[in-house]
């Protein structure tokens, strides 16, 4: 029976010696002093006692959904220290300012005696955040007008990034590779004292779903088509994504100044796909444009201002910030930066915001000109810096009442992420397993992902993605913004997977572990070279190439012919070696005259599994005996060979 000294229970019970050996003489146990021993037994009646005490004290604590381990100290009276022991042997890991559960709190309440209870009014942190990011309605009264907000869609070469620049006067498309625009940012226009802000959107059609997210924060998209050239695949993709959004569409046929310009036949086109322009009847404003030579581009701002006012675009300014963001990256020199546009509310430097997973405090705002400014208020675009990690483009962003709100916002949700993650990461279970027999085996092709700025990497992902048929699935298995890491390349390493680099270069150690881990890692520039290369590698997984890798060479100098064994071949190795397991061709004169296996690869008497160059050997062959001195046996293996990028 095990005993403890009387100091000893004090000490872990936080009681003076005194006030312990009185509760022991209310239980009629003997105790000297503080050095007697009381058996494991005395000590339960002990603990019995002091809980039934606090119960009748009214041991019921009220605290918060959610407190710090140094709160939890304080209520309980105890030492945060004590605390923390008695998180570890539950087995919870926790520092003096983390936070912990209510369940866990609570646990650790029990077993001084206590019962936690939320208290009345906190209503739970849960529900007060989710009422925080709740967007709240506005009153008709507060809201003002904004300016509109355009994104400018269409094929690729019709000429949107030209027909922005003749609109801010720059040049981007000579900086751009391939004349492609490859990141989504944003512009503002200031036309007769109104201000337009402009959503730059890429041309490509692998990126559609930037293109989409552009349209799901937009007010007015302006469909670029060609006057040479006529509508498009990716044009009526376009118009898609503005007809969901169910924003209005203004036409802007360009390039009217070309010979082969036929704007009649763009809007026969446009008819065909449900867009009448207003010249034949019907709603859909069409403005003929030059980019080149910047005519209509006046004509096309004053029909964007005209349907604004249609629209009566409006917003409460007085409220806190709320918006999307439009573009993300992560910035070498200034961490991860944000490009959002505000749509309600007014945005501060300083303030606390969420967005998507990422959370921070608002440490600068830049504008489209490169300019800092303290505030910006709805329909502006800013860039913001001092987010704890690179969000996703087309993430709400919030901005919330303090920075414990939104670390908690972020927590959560990185949590609910990662929960997700782990969910679709699962390992195949038999239904599965039998489910893929059925429908016949799928391969895998696993690709990590690496891109300069969030919107590239979405859109890389997705169009690979989309090349999966019925025997290779493409499967993404990772996908972030920066250069490309060691980590990256230990996870490709492991999954078996190839690293496409789009606009970034691995760092030196990733280069080098590449190599040692034989990871496949290939950057690009343009995103159909890319998809390109996956549909060639997706080839090759289909069909395998097949080598045959010569090994040796020997002559034979010598014929046998045992009883029950057949013909041997006594042969000298003059090239390579000779495996036991080699294919064979016999050569007589230069002609091949036999194609099969070796039966048997001898040394003297014994079995050989490989014979050198300048050595002699024993060779028979499978189901063959016409064998003759001087022929030449040309020794090889066949190699399965997987197409690489």
């Amino acid at each position: 029976m095990s005993k403890t000294r009387v100091y000893q229970i004090a000490k872990e019970l936080d009681m003076s010696n005194e006030d312990l050996i009185s509760k022991l003489e209310e239980l009629e146990i003997n105790v000297k002093d503080e050095n007697s021993e009381i058996t494991s037994e005395e000590k339960e009646l002990l603990m019995e006692l002091l809980i039934e005490e606090k119960s009748d004290n009214g041991s019921t604590i009220e605290i918060d959904s959610q407190l710090t381990v140094q709160e939890l100290a304080n209520k309980l009276d105890k030492n945060s220290s004590e605390i923390i022991m008695k998180l570890m042997k539950m087995g919870t890991m926790a520092t003096i300012n983390q936070e912990i559960s209510f369940e866990i709190a609570s646990l650790v309440a029990s077993e001084y005696g206590f019962e936690l209870v939320i208290a009345e009014g906190d209503n739970s942190e849960e529900l007060e955040i989710e009422t925080l990011m709740e967007i709240e309605e506005d009153k008709e009264e507060d809201l003002k007008q904004r300016p509109p907000v355009v994104t400018v869609m269409g094929h690729v070469d019709h000429g949107k990034t030209s027909l922005l620049d003749a609109i801010r006067k720059t040049d981007v498309t000579s900086g751009e590779a391939g004349g492609i625009t490859q990141h989504i940012g944003a512009s503002e226009v200031n036309i007769n004292g109104q201000k337009i802000v402009f959503l730059d959107t890429p041309g490509h059609e692998a990126f559609t779903s930037m293109r989409a997210r552009g349209a799901q924060v937009t007010d007015i998209a302006i469909l670029v088509v060609a006057a040479d050239d006529g509508i498009m695949p990716q044009t009526v993709e376009a118009i898609n994504h503005s007809k969901a959004a169910g924003v209005p569409l203004i036409v802007a046929i360009n390039k009217i100044d070309k010979p082969s310009a036929n704007p009649d036949k763009v809007k026969q086109e446009l008819a065909d796909q449900g867009l009448l322009v207003e010249d034949w009847g019907g709603e859909v404003i069409a403005v003929p444009v030059s980019a080149k030579k910047k005519e209509g581009i006046d004509t096309l701002l004053e029909m964007v201002l005209l349907v604004a006012e249609m629209e009566e675009l409006r917003a409460n300014p007085d409220k806190r910030a709320v918006g999307t963001v439009i573009e993300a990256e992560l910035d070498k020199g200034r961490g991860p930066v944000a490009t959002v546009l505000v749509q309600g509310g007014t945005l501060r430097v300083g303030d606390p915001i969420v967005a998507g997973l990422a959370f921070g405090k608002v440490r600068a705002m830049i504008n489209s000109k490169g300019k800092r400014v303290k505030v910006a208020g709805p329909s502006t675009a800013v860039e913001i810096l001092g987010l704890s990690e690179v969000p996703q483009g087309g993430d709400q962003f919030v901005s919330v009442p303090n920075d414990k709100i939104a670390r908690n916002v972020a927590e959560k949700r990185q949590q609910i992420a990662r929960d997700e993650m782990l969910k679709s990461n699962q390992r195949m279970s038999l239904d599965d397993f039998f489910s893929q027999m059925n429908e016949g085996e799928v391969k895998e092709l696993n690709l990590v992902i690496k891109g300069d700025v969030q919107g590239s990497v979405q859109a890389v992902k997705q169009s690979l993605e989309k090349l999966s048929n019925e025997e290779v699935a493409v499967r993404v298995i990772h996908c972030g913004v920066g250069a490309v890491t060691e980590s990256d390349v230990m996870l490709a390493a492991a999954s078996n997977a190839i690293i496409i680099g789009f606009n970034v270069r691995p760092v030196p150690g990733a280069e080098s572990l590449s190599k040692k881990e034989e990871v496949d890692v290939r950057t690009y520039t343009i995103i159909y070279k890319a998809i390109e290369d996956v549909q060639a590698a997706m080839t090759g997984m289909l069909d395998p190439e097949y080598v045959d890798e010569d090994t040796g060479k020997a002559e034979i100098r010598e014929v046998y012919k045992i009883s029950g064994v057949g013909t041997v071949a006594g042969c000298y190795v003059t090239n390579g070696k000779v495996f036991r397991n080699s294919k064979v061709r016999i050569v007589r004169d230069s002609i091949i005259i036999h194609e099969g296996e070796l039966a048997a690869l001898k040394r003297f008497k014994d079995d050989v599994k490989e014979v050198n160059t300048g050595y002699e050997c024993g060779m028979s062959f499978v189901n063959y005996n016409d064998i003759k001195e001087g022929d030449v046996v040309e020794c090889y293996i066949t190699k399965e060979v997987k197409r690489k990028l």
